[in-house]
């Protein structure tokens, strides 16, 4: 059974870091497109950050170049957000989802959502003083 679960997600103070994780369960990550996203209270879903089915290409929200980095681990079969510099405008639920499809390519924030058809549940990560 296709499954994704996230974790790390949690209370933090303004300019703190934390590192969320998307386990992956029922296929390998090196073979699909994973993706980050999260939705703040009154807004829309939106894209955060992705990773191709190779692992060699990422992007990027603007709103978070430069402070969040995705990775992965074949080995562990997870995905990662490490998230630094965190800030209110951070505040949110943060999920992980996976475009299954055979042969999947590359990925951008901006891609329809509806490319992503497994979805964990979701972590909420606040950051407040």
């Amino acid at each position: 059974q296709l499954q994704l679960v996230e974790s790390g997600g949690g209370l933090v103070q303004p300019g703190g870091s934390l590192r969320l994780s998307c386990a992956v369960s029922g296929f390998s990550v090196d073979f699909f497109v994973i993706g980050w996203f999260r939705q703040a209270p009154g807004k829309e879903r939106e894209g955060v950050s992705c990773i191709s089915s190779s692992g060699l290409r990422t992007d990027y929200a603007e709103s978070v170049k430069g402070r969040f980095t995705i990775s992965r681990d074949v080995h562990e079969n997870a995905v990662y957000l490490q998230m630094s510099s965190l800030t209110p405008e951070d505040t949110a639920v943060y999920f992980c989802a996976a475009d299954v499809r055979p042969f999947p390519g590359l990925c951008t924030v901006d891609d329809d959502q509806g490319r992503y058809d497994r979805w964990g549940p979701g972590t909420q990560v606040t950051v407040s003083s």
